[in-house]
This record gives structure tokens, sequence and C-alpha cells, in this order.
């Protein structure tokens, strides 16, 4: 059914970044399903544009970081993908939306909804709280719309990306670039990714690895054409960040390092197709250095997952 521009606006607040798109996407779709004659409005930063049409369930995004404010005026529905605090309640009761879909909370004793689950695996949550309000989705509905992977099978690239969004999920690059080191030696192609932010990072790690500088694309890409890199890779070797969701997302294997957050809670899906490795600890996600946990997952292990998973082996 086409949504017109006169359409009501159905609004979902995700004010955050790539991973946490990605973990919505089921829920967006199922939003998508049970109001097909609504215009859907994406508050999420604008950062993320290039990704929104693949998911197929978004009319228009509003830049919003954060809570917030966010830029809209008496939607027909509000639905709050954000977490669990009362300032994206407060930000979406401030736009004054005829309806509101959000976890309860002792601060707004008039709002109807789910209490919140801390240990809850974050695609689950957003699905679980759409179903109390009577809308189904399927939290196994994670693929990007990307079109098919350019991938041969036997050959292709390994995508190694060693950064993350805080340094308690940043596996040393020294054995990131031991990986690379050993993947290339075998044979395979290794490409190191990141953001512009992460251009050292990734120059570090290739530099140690002996890959040619071609091989470091960090800052060389945006969102959209990383997702294309990722839909064709043969596998992605990362830490718990926006780039393990992605390869989910691409039905790319991966082999996906946890540190202070388990995969319980935001690992990839149980299909076969991707290893998390976790010493089985949790701790401050936030932390100024190396998670003692995700200190604990060697270089050994990562190997033989990737090995697994690719069906080869290296020297």
């Amino acid at each position: 059914m086409a949504v017109t521009s006169s359409a009501p606006v159905l609004l979902v607040l995700r004010g955050l970044g790539l991973g946490d798109l990605l973990t919505a996407v089921p829920a967006l779709r199922g939003l998508r399903r049970a109001h097909p004659d609504h215009r859907i409005a994406l508050a999420a930063p604008v950062a993320l544009s290039g990704l929104v049409p693949l998911v197929g369930a978004v009319d228009e995004l509003i830049d919003v970081s954060g809570t917030g404010p966010v830029p809209a005026d008496r939607p027909a529905v509000a639905v709050n993908l954000h977490g669990r605090g009362p300032e994206s309640i407060a930000a979406l009761s401030r736009i004054r939306p005829r309806r509101l879909l959000t976890h309860a909370h002792p601060e707004f004793p008039g709002l109807d909804g789910p209490p919140w689950r801390q240990k809850t695996h974050e695609v689950r949550r957003w699905c679980d709280l759409l179903e109390w309000y009577g809308i189904a989705a399927d939290p196994a509905d994670l693929l990007l719309h990307t079109g098919p992977a350019a991938r041969d099978g036997t050959g292709g690239y390994v995508i190694v990306h060693p950064g993350a969004a805080s340094r308690a999920r940043c596996w040393p690059s020294e054995r990131f670039a031991e990986v690379a080191a050993t993947l290339s030696r075998a044979g395979h192609r290794v490409l190191v990714t990141g953001n512009a932010a992460e251009r050292s990072l990734a120059f570090r790690v290739g530099t140690l690895a002996g890959l040619p500088v071609e091989s470091v694309l960090a800052g060389r890409t945006d969102l959209r054409s990383l997702a294309g890199l990722v839909a064709g890779a043969r596998l992605v070797i990362c830490g718990d960040t926006g780039v393990a969701h992605l390869a989910t997302a691409c039905a790319t294997p991966s082999v996906v390092l946890f540190g202070p957050v388990s995969p319980h809670q935001w690992g990839p899906p149980p299909t076969g197709r991707h290893v998390a490795l976790w010493a089985g600890r949790s701790g401050d996600p936030h932390g100024s250095r190396p998670d003692p946990g995700l200190l604990e997952i060697g270089t050994e292990a990562v190997l033989d997952a990737a090995v697994n998973l690719m069906g080869v082996s290296v020297p």
C-alpha cells in the first residue's frame, strides 16, 4: 500500500548508533506491517541515512541524536525504541503523540507498558515491547536488503575491524594484526576497516600485519559502501561493535569478540554462521581500558573460529 504525504505519522525514536539501528530492524518491520497506511519516521542520527533504505520499513529519517529534542508535533503514534530511562519517554511525551508505545516507568505512572527486563537480548527486547501492544515482530527478521552477496565460497576477502565505541571493547591491535598476518600468509586477502577516527588504529594493524597500504580502508567508506563490503566478504572478525551487527544483517559469517557485555544480550543469532567468543564475565562497557575478560581471548581461539567458519587451514 502506498504511503502518501498526508498519511498519519508513526514516529520511532532510536537516536543511537549503527548496531542499535540494526537490532531494531525486526521491530521496525513489525511496525510497518501493522501500520501500512502510516508514514514511518525514524528519529535517529543522520549518519545512518545510507543504511535506512536497506531496512525497507522507514519512509523518512529525522536527524536526532540521543533523546533529542525530537522535531515533530502530534504524530498519530510514537514508539520508544530508544531505552529504559525517563528521558526518552519525556522526549516523546513533549511531541504530544495521540498514542505512545513504551516500556513502563515509575516516573510516568499514567503510561501503560511492559516492564523493562535487563537480561533480554536487545533484538528480542523491542519485539517483546511491540508484542505487548499486540504487534507481531519476528526477531529473526534481521537481514538488510543489500541484494545478493558477491562471495564465491572459496576466495573473496576477510574483513578485520579492530575499532569499537569504547576502549573496554577494544581487543589489542597487536592481536588483530597477528590474526590478519596469519590469514594473509594463508593466502586470504585481508581488508582492515574502520571510520575516520579509527584510521591510525587501522593503519597500525595493517602495518604490523604486513598488509599493503591499499588494504586499509578505514575512513574511506561510508556506511552504505561498508555494508556492500561486508556483504561481499567471506568472513568478518571484529569486537562487540556495529560492524558485528552489520555482518549479521548481511548474512556474512563472523567471529565476534565480547568482553564487558554478554553475547546473550547483544550477540549474533545462533545460526551457525557466527561465532561469539566470550570469557563468561561482565564488566563496564564504557571503561577506559580493555576489559579483562576480553583480554582473556587469545589469537588462537580467534583463528580456530575463523578456520572452522571458512573450512580452511592456516599455517
